[in-house]
């Protein structure tokens, strides 16, 4: 795990410029990756709509890649100070701690999250939000993802995850978990829907 703070003042870059570094990280390893371009806004902002404005917890991104659901979740009136970034590839981390450096970027593996996030989280978290592309991943690495993100969390807060696939990344039927989905995304592209799992 590697965290390193950011001083440098956050700037604008074009949304192609993001597409473009996305696209080249998905030609190199498309199976890390799971998209071909970043989440279109609709996605992002559905996502961002299912955490808790109210509360200071931190909020934990999965795979933030560019940051287009960090974007989202800033601009829902997420306080960057709450954010907590881990991202597995280092360019995407050097682009996060530029436009966002008042949040703690965690260079390493989401599929690790227990261990890679112990080191910054002093509290339980309000949501954990996660952009990984489950579906390309064994049900036990799922299930253990869902497991670690649950002890992170507190109580009632939301485990938020998207997928382009028809079927839900983690099942529905775990005991002791309750789930809800939005309504398919058809502006997205692909279309995609958000799923959302607490700990009942």
């Amino acid at each position: 795990m590697q965290v390193q703070p950011s001083l440098i003042a956050p700037k604008k870059q074009p949304r192609l410029d993001d597409e473009v570094r996305f696209l080249r990280s998905w030609i190199e390893k498309p199976l890390a990756m799971g998209a071909v371009m970043p989440s279109g806004k609709m996605l992002a902002r559905t996502m961002a709509s299912y955490v808790d404005l109210d509360s200071d917890a931190p909020v934990i991104e999965l795979g933030p890649g560019t940051g287009a659901i960090t974007a989202a979740l800033v601009e829902r009136g997420v306080d960057p100070s709450r954010l907590v970034l881990l991202e597995y590839d280092p360019g995407f981390c050097a682009l996060l701690r530029n436009r966002y450096p008042e949040a703690t970027i965690v260079q390493g593996d989401a599929y690790r999250l227990r261990d890679e996030v112990a080191e910054v989280l002093r509290k339980p978290a309000g949501a954990i939000v996660s952009g990984l592309p489950l579906v390309t991943k064994p049900m036990q690495t799922r299930l253990r993802l869902i497991r670690d993100a649950f002890g992170l969390l507190d109580t009632n807060a939301p485990y938020i995850q998207f997928t382009y696939s028809v079927v839900p990344p983690i099942p529905k039927s775990l005991p002791g978990v309750t789930t809800e989905a939005s309504e398919r995304i058809w502006m997205n592209v692909p279309p995609a829907r958000v799923w959302v799992y607490r700990k009942g």
